[in-house]
């Protein structure tokens, strides 16, 4: 715990705030970048595309 005070006197609340939520936020995005990545293949699929043709439609490519 007084690790945590050190952090806020040395570098700030806002930072330290920061840290936390990307720490935290982490697993979710990867999560939600997995699920993009199927709905875009399934979405692909439905309109007769392939995966190749989404992704180049999708990421510019």
């Amino acid at each position: 715990m007084e690790e945590i005070f050190k952090l806020i006197a040395n570098y700030g609340f806002p930072m330290v705030v920061a840290g936390y939520l990307l720490v935290r936020l982490e697993p979710i995005l990867k999560e939600f970048q997995k699920s993009v990545t199927v709905l875009t293949i399934v979405v692909a699929r439905q309109n007769g595309a392939d995966y190749e043709e989404a992704r180049k439609m999708v990421f510019g490519e």
